[in-house]
């Protein structure tokens, strides 16, 4: 039985493209667009899986995350039908607000959440 042999034909390799329309021209999220990230999507309150998948984190990194957006009190949990919705605070707008001015201030407008 001769070996198993394949081909890749490089030409016809289609790139992925992220979902989310957040990430533009960024290959590497520092943690404070992360941050602004997950604020822009629990805005109007949202589900744990939802903030996942949206901000294309892993469940470690978005527990970690969530704990520390919650102790810092820029999201609130609220427990609606057996169910933890995820908010933004208002001290999460403000962290918003302050992070899109910065992102103007360096010339990173199409980088805002």
């Amino acid at each position: 039985m001769p070996p198993f042999t394949f081909t890749i034909d490089l030409k016809s390799r289609k790139t992925l493209e992220r979902p989310s329309n957040l990430e533009n021209e960024r290959k590497r999220r520092d943690r404070l667009y992360i941050i602004a990230e997950i604020l822009t999507i629990a805005k109007g309150g949202c589900l744990k899986t939802q903030i996942m998948y949206r901000a294309n984190l892993s469940f470690a990194q978005l527990n970690e995350y969530l704990s520390f957006l919650i102790k810092m009190d820029l999201l609130k949990v609220k427990n609606e039908n057996r169910r933890n919705m995820y908010k933004t605070t208002g001290k999460g707008e403000k962290y918003l607000e302050k992070y899109k001015d910065l992102a103007n201030l360096l010339g990173n407008n199409e980088r805002n959440p």
